[in-house]
């Protein structure tokens, strides 16, 4: 058995001002050929998210089991709607109350699959995966990983190195040692002893690295058995197993969402992978991989790895024009964008935000994000388009006083009873049949009907059919932010108990 254990937390902030704290890079599709096949349920013209890919592209691995995902909190109802469109049932999504980098994350994950108490034969091999890469060749894939379980029911922790294709300086290296007796000839998933790891390195290093053939990009991918971690990590970093193990011993379920007690995981260390075990281990194991790799880190690696570009070098998503362009990558949300006379550009528009950056310079998009953080703009959390369990919200004008929204609800699905303490509301129904409740009654609404709802009433959405719902929703009141909500009800466990 393979357990699949998907790190997806973090926001991205370098792919701004598409990735959002509260829509990360992870749960975005990114329109990227060969990224992942389509859910099962999507419409065609829907592709998959990186989350979503992460997992496809496992699919065909034989014993592949329900995964463990590792997610925030904030993030949990984007987490589990994917891994339904996935087709994905019985996984385990374990929320972090707080981020304490990747290897409590994991260690939260290999003692939960501990708990469950299979035998020494029927332990099964983690499979530690970002859900934020991108991976084109499954079957070579699929190859590494059938060696890395090998190596890992050996008692090897095992990580994946990228055969480097260029002098990169953005990444950790690996340095390889002695090939491990009895791994396969095919150079492709052979292992070796880890002789190092290596910090990002200068310019003429990285080329030196590239050159002499020994080193390879760290991926961040592992397989382990829990057991080997644990023991490993006990001895490493007594504190963090402690802790973690005191977590996991008073999670509290809600479904498929494993809660972490945040008074608990608040006081573990913060750590990597590699900085707490990989780095110390003498049973570290790195297996080479060229697969098509890219951890999609900022704006430049989606003009690297695409396979779309223009006569001109360009990468154009949406509605694009350009006169006298090259080299560049330029992405429409929401409009028509014109570029002339430009080279080695990133554009990239939303509704509420324009990136405009030279293509070597963007990793400091993180600085505008922080920028905007700073100043408690909106932009840094969210889009004008924000995902709710039971469907979506587009805020499409406001004013002094006043916020016109677009609402969609999802079928079978409902808003939580509620009241604002600021505001009143009229609904105008444009498509569906919805049905309303606003005190004590409730009643149905369909195209061209609307209704008001009164400041300081308990009311409700719901769509009760098989189709998606649509209304315009107009706010007038003295405050119109989303906390001004009082939950009495709600289906997706959001209401004080």
């Amino acid at each position: 058995m393979i357990i699949p254990v998907i790190l997806a937390g973090g926001v991205g902030s370098r792919l701004w001002p598409l990735s959002r704290q509260l829509n990360p890079k992870q749960f975005i599709d990114f329109d990227l050929p060969g990224a992942g096949d389509h859910p099962v349920d999507a419409r065609p013209q829907d592709g998959a998210t990186l989350f979503q890919s992460t997992l496809l592209r496992l699919q065909g691995l034989p014993g592949l089991s329900s995964p463990v995902v590792l997610c925030n909190e904030e993030h949990r109802f984007l987490a589990a709607e994917q891994l339904r469109q996935n087709g994905v049932a019985g996984a385990d999504i374990v929320l972090e109350p707080c981020g304490r980098n990747t290897a409590p994350a994991v260690a939260l994950a290999a003692l939960l699959v501990a708990a469950r108490g299979l035998p020494a034969s029927e332990e099964p091999v983690l499979l530690v995966l970002p859900a934020d890469h991108v991976i084109r060749d499954k079957a070579a894939l699929h190859l590494g990983i059938h060696e890395g379980e090998r190596q890992a029911r050996a008692g090897k922790l095992v990580t994946f190195g990228i055969t480097p294709d260029y002098a990169e300086t953005g990444y950790g290296y690996i340095r390889r040692g002695d090939a491990l007796e009895g791994s396969t000839e095919d150079l492709r998933s052979i292992a070796y002893q880890v002789a190092e790891f290596v910090e990002k390195p200068d310019q003429e290093t990285a080329k030196a690295y590239v050159a002499g053939g020994q080193h390879y990009w760290n991926s961040g991918m592992f397989m382990f058995t829990a057991s080997a971690w644990i023991e490993e990590l006990q001895r490493l970093a007594p504190d963090m197993t402690s802790v973690c193990r005191e977590a996991v011993n008073n999670l509290a379920r809600d479904g498929d969402f494993c809660r972490v007690p945040e008074e608990v995981f608040a006081r573990c260390p913060s750590d990597s992978i590699d900085y707490a075990v990989m780095e110390k281990t003498p049973q570290a194991v790195v297996i080479p991989l060229s697969a098509g790799w890219s951890d999609l880190g900022a704006w430049a690696a989606l003009w690297e790895i695409s396979d779309s570009k223009t006569a001109e070098h360009n990468v154009l998503v949406g509605d694009v024009h350009c006169v006298d362009v090259s080299n560049s990558y330029i992405r429409s949300e929401s409009r028509l964008i014109a570029a002339v006379g430009m080279e080695n550009a990133i554009i990239v528009e939303t509704a509420d935000a324009v990136l405009v950056a030279d293509r070597s310079k963007v990793q400091d998009v993180k600085k505008v994000v922080q920028w905007l953080e700073m100043l408690d703009r909106p932009e840094a959390q969210s889009h004008t388009l924000v995902l709710r369990p039971w469907g979506s919200y587009q805020s499409l004008a406001q004013g002094p006083g006043f916020q016109v929204k677009r609402i969609r609800v999802k079928p079978g699905a409902a808003l939580s009873l509620q009241m604002h303490h600021h505001r009143a509301e009229h609904w105008v129904v444009t498509g569906g049949l919805a049905t309303v409740t606003c005190d004590d009654k409730v009643f149905d609404m369909t195209v061209n009907e609307s209704t008001f709802i009164p400041l300081g009433s308990r009311h409700r959405l719901e769509n009760k059919t098989a189709e998606w719902i649509e209304l315009i929703e107009v706010q007038t009141g003295s405050y119109l932010g989303e906390d001004d909500i009082v939950r009495f009800e709600d289906v997706y466990g959001r209401a004080p108990v």
